[in-house]
């Protein structure tokens, strides 16, 4: 298990990031796409890493909403 503080951002189609929801939490996980898939509520679309070296999911249900997860190690 590896424990991590996590950025979540949800964007809406309506808001766009500008009024994107956000929120800082710390969770263990065996990994950041274990714990997506574990907690989320979209499949994943994409996975990288960021010029910081951290994890960077983001999810979506293809209509506009998109909730962007950003682990730290």
């Amino acid at each position: 298990m590896h424990e991590y503080e996590i950025f979540v951002e949800e964007i809406n189609p309506c808001g766009g990031e500008k009024h994107s929801k956000k929120t800082l939490i710390e969770a263990e996980a065996d990994s950041p796409e274990a714990y997506v898939k574990e907690n989320g509520r979209f499949p994943i679309l994409e996975s990288i890493l960021n010029e910081n070296g951290d994890v960077v999911i983001v999810t979506g249900d293809n209509h506009g909403s998109i909730v962007r997860y950003t682990f730290t190690e």
